[in-house]
């Protein structure tokens, strides 16, 4: 569960850092946004106990892997 909580913060965080220095430019909210809610959703995924099995599957940890890396990629490029 650790991993998920660092993941999900460090999406977050990129998000809104992103959104800061960006500020000014069009479309960064949403750009910005498209980083900071799935960090938002993983990180309440973590806490509620009903989806704790479904996170711990191999199958799901790997396409949460490739998937916040994949929003990583975006942060930097965009």
């Amino acid at each position: 569960m650790n991993n998920y909580r660092m993941g999900g913060y460090l999406l977050f965080a990129i998000g809104l850092i992103n959104l800061r220095y960006q500020w000014g430019e069009p479309g960064i909210v949403q750009r910005s946004a498209t980083i900071f809610i799935p960090g938002t959703l993983i990180l309440l995924a973590t806490v509620i106990d009903p989806l704790k099995p479904i996170l711990m599957r191999k199958e799901v940890q790997y396409l949460l892997a490739f998937l916040g890396l994949a929003f990583i990629a975006y942060a930097v490029t965009n």
